[in-house]
């Protein structure tokens, strides 16, 4: 019997042992993947590195030093081990425009972007989930088509123009917030920077004033991020939750007599979610990358504007290094949302 219980074990085992081998090998090969597009960006784009390290007044032996220096005579895939070195310990070069380490500069402004697609993700799930339940419920009524408008405005109005709306009324009109920029001048030293994400540093520290500063300049560019992303939400949560409204269970449910809130609110969106925990994931991924114009519009000082501002200054080191971290990070909550759909979905861990 203890013989049998083993060989069970052992049985049982090895699909996820191999369902893990798996996984890693694909993780493995995206990201060799996207180390390779971005080594083939920063050689097609019609940017001389050498001109942007020397400048254009350089004489033709301070050139070939330095071109022989970044090892540009090199073959080309021989060129792409040693970018693949570097990137593994940890160095993406250093930047022709802030003269840092690249790897340095997203550290300090990556925390930006993080709060603010943070924020807006959250209002875009506390607003979009709920309202998408409402359109499907309502299939075809009023409610359904104010839903669907309100999604399609989020999809179709260019985020810098409604960031520059917002600003004109809430900002120079009405003055309900702050204006571009992540926190007044008179509040910036009141801080000592302890996560890089204001709103919690100054909540931890009991700065209370800057805290409200800080929320007044995020409050804006959030809540369009969130519009964004409720746009997105609120039409996935419609499709699933039509799906689940359609299944024999929801049938079986009301013929016993089980309340309609409780039919929606608990059994129908219990599963629907278990697909939207990916939607939400792919949904933050995309705020992460996808905030340059509205880090552009309202001054803030993320990765998106720091991304923008070297591309302007032909700094590709800087938008090579920054291109891969948010590469890393898509790749990563997407992994995160794979992980979770199976935590949370059982017939996927029968499958396994």
């Amino acid at each position: 019997m203890a013989g049998a219980s083993k060989t069970g074990g052992r049985n049982r085992a090895l699909p996820f042992a191999w369902k893990a081998v798996k996984l890693i090998a694909s993780v493995a090969l995206t990201f060799l993947g996207l180390l390779f597009v971005t080594f083939l960006i920063g050689r097609v784009v019609p940017v001389d590195p050498v001109l942007s390290v020397v400048g254009d007044r350089a004489s033709q032996a301070v050139y070939d030093r330095v071109y022989i220096e970044l090892g540009l005579d090199k073959p080309l895939i021989q060129q792409f081990w040693i970018y693949l070195q570097k990137v593994f310990t940890g160095d993406f070069g250093s930047s022709f425009l802030t003269k840092r380490p690249i790897l340095d500069d997203i550290i300090r402004v990556f925390p930006a972007t993080l709060e603010l697609a943070t924020f807006g993700v959250i209002l875009g799930t506390i607003l979009g989930v709920p309202l998408g339940v409402l359109a499907a419920v309502k299939q075809g009524r009023l409610a359904d088509q104010v839903v669907r408008v309100i999604g399609l405005i989020g999809y179709s109005a260019p985020i810098f123009w409604l960031g520059l709306l917002g600003l004109l009324i809430f900002y120079a009109k009405l003055g309900w917030v702050a204006g571009p920029g992540r926190i007044d001048i008179s509040f910036e030293y009141d801080i000592t920077p302890t996560t890089g994400l204001l709103l919690l540093d100054s909540a931890m520290q009991g700065k209370w004033a800057a805290f409200r500063n800080i929320f007044s300049h995020i409050i804006l560019p959030a809540s369009l991020l969130g519009y964004f992303s409720m746009a997105y939400i609120s039409r996935m949560t419609r499709s699933f939750m039509l799906n689940e409204l359609a299944q024999e269970y929801v049938i079986a449910a009301r013929v016993k007599g089980v309340p309609e809130w409780r039919i929606i609110w608990v059994h129908a969106l219990r599963n629907a979610a278990v697909p939207l925990v990916t939607v939400i994931a792919l949904s933050y991924a995309g705020l992460l990358e996808g905030s340059v114009l509205t880090e552009t519009v309202f001054a803030w000082p993320g990765l998106g504007q720091y991304l923008t501002n070297s591309l302007q200054n032909a700094d590709m080191n800087a938008v090579l290094g920054g291109t891969l971290v948010i590469g890393v990070v898509f790749v990563g909550l997407n992994l995160l949302s794979d992980l979770l759909y199976t935590l949370l979905d059982p017939r996927v861990r029968r499958r396994g």
